[in-house]
């Protein structure tokens, strides 16, 4: 029965009206934002504290909405983590890095010969700033075209309306909303007994930034970060090893017959990995990094030598200096900013979104959340399906999956049926030489709907959105697989195996 599937789309219902009827604000200069600071600022609509990713959409969509805007972050740019040292840089780096390692490895099959292959790292690094410094002053310019002032400073309450600012460029000031929407975002979480220097101990941030190949490097944490710059760094010549507590890479969420075909092809490629097992401590030296490690069950101890050390063992929530205590707003045992179903806190005016509250922490999560709170304080509802927010790994071959896995229909007694096709067998894979992975479907076993898509293979980030799209409007594996699907494509692939799971694939 579908009661047994994936619930349907969640949809929140806002239970007090709020007035949206308001005039557009002019955007105001860093520079005339100080002088016109000397006296206490006309209330907004709204004031979000946090420009990233839940925070800049959250102004852009509040200001084409006809609300008056201020966006506080304190960075100097647009983005968030995500725009500055996340997502985006780390897929150039990830793009351009796989393409120095098939030019190297990967072209006599393909009948191009190449003379002296040579790494510019320095060039390679400056690749990734122009992606940044485009993308950030592109979202500067989406601001002034939505009427969103930009304040330049760190916020914090002083009180359940008023936020006091520390300006970038000096001075401070402090901006009154009738709405405000808390964006801080997350940061890395430290190891115990490591400090993070950026240099020889990194977290993310620094493993974009490096400025040489390390000829050793250990990553603590088998996770999507961790496995990412893994494979950027392997490309590029160092000897890479993956500490993961667990008994598999890819987190939780992977499924786990994915994430031990995904361990297989990345062991391949040279990347070695130590499972089921725990870093007790660490010591930096001048000499590069030392860490000791024994099995996750206790056992005996190895010592592992690198000269640098990634830190990648998940994030946490950011609310540091934001004042929350001034105004009672209560957090988890993780320190996630408490909400209910309208993204409030106790404070009514008060919402979070992103990172810094409950869910995944990724940035298309964000996004979604961004929009539908902007839709509470202008329409009266808002929309997130939680059980349809995809997941993507961008190594190479990538891996991304939307809705459940197998170990988890298992736990909860679900009967489903499972189909799965190779990209061995997909045409265009065979063309491209490139054919490692396969698509997996899980249906129920009764009614056919899709209740998780799995993918590790060529294109799998772009694939898994007809997934996504499948499993938000409640299709069955036959309602995909009667769709027609371009010839010849990879996802040919996605059709063929929800072919297989309620009937037979043809090509396999």
């Amino acid at each position: 029965m579908l009661s047994r599937a994936l619930p349907r789309a969640t949809t929140r219902q806002l239970s007090r009206p709020v007035n949206s009827s308001v005039s557009r604000p002019t955007f105001y200069t860093a520079e005339r934002a100080r002088r016109w600071y000397a006296t206490e600022a006309e209330e907004k609509d709204l004031v979000i504290i946090g420009g990233g990713v839940a925070g800049y959409v959250a102004a852009i969509k509040a200001g084409q909405a006809g609300l008056s805007v201020s966006c506080i972050e304190k960075r100097g740019s647009l983005g968030g983590t995500c725009l500055n040292v996340g997502c985006i840089p780390s897929k150039s780096l990830l793009n351009n890095s796989h393409l120095y390692h098939q030019i190297l490895h990967d072209t006599k099959n393909r009948g191009i010969e190449v003379g002296d292959v040579k790494l510019n790292l320095t060039q390679m690094m400056k690749a990734k700033e122009t992606s940044v410094s485009g993308l950030t002053k592109g979202i500067e310019f989406l601001f002034k075209k939505n009427n969103v002032e930009y304040i330049k400073g760190t916020g914090a309450f002083a009180d359940e309306h008023t936020v006091k600012v520390n300006l970038t460029e000096g001075g401070e000031t402090s901006v009154r909303g009738k709405n405000i929407l808390i964006a801080t975002g997350s940061e890395a979480t430290p190891f115990p007994g490591l400090t993070i220097d950026e240099e020889k101990v990194i977290t993310s941030t620094g493993a974009i930034a490096l400025k040489e190949v390390p000829k050793k490097m250990t990553v603590i944490g088998g996770g999507i970060i961790g496995l990412e710059m893994a494979s950027v760094w392997s490309r590029l010549g160092s000897e890479v090893t993956v500490v993961e507590y667990l008994g598999q890479i890819g987190g939780p969420g992977m499924d786990a017959e994915i994430a031990k075909m995904s361990q297989k092809i990345l062991t391949k490629q040279g990347i070695k990995f130590k499972l089921n097992t725990k870093v007790t401590s660490g010591d930096a030296g001048s000499d590069g990094v030392k860490i000791s490690t024994e099995a996750a069950k206790g056992g005996k101890e190895e010592t592992l030598d690198a000269d640098v050390v990634l830190v990648a063992i998940g994030r946490r929530p950011y609310t540091a200096g934001l004042g929350i205590e001034n105004i009672g707003i209560e957090t988890d045992d993780k320190g996630r900013l408490v909400i209910d179903q309208e993204f409030r806190t106790k404070v009514p005016h008060i919402r979070v979104i992103g990172d810094c509250t409950f869910g995944p922490m990724l940035a298309h999560k964000a996004e979604e959340e961004a929009v539908a709170a902007i839709e509470f304080i202008t329409k009266n509802y808002g929309h997130v399906n939680y059980n349809a927010i995809p997941s993507v790994m961008y190594t190479h071959p990538e891996v991304a999956w939307v809705g459940q896995n197998e170990q988890e229909l298992k736990a909860q007694g679900i009967k489903y049926n499972v189909g799965s096709f190779p990209f061995s067998a997909n045409s265009r894979a065979k063309t491209n030489l490139d054919t490692e992975g396969l698509v997996k479907f899980l249906a129920d076993k009764e009614t056919d709907r899709i209740l998780g898509i799995h993918i590790v293979g060529p294109n799998a980030g772009e694939m898994i959105a007809e997934g996504v799209l499948a499993l938000e409007y409640g299709a069955s594996c036959e309602d995909v697989a009667r769709t027609s699907h371009a010839h010849p494509t990879l996802a040919e692939a996605f059709k063929e195996a929800a072919m297989a799971t309620y009937g037979k694939a043809i090509h396999y």
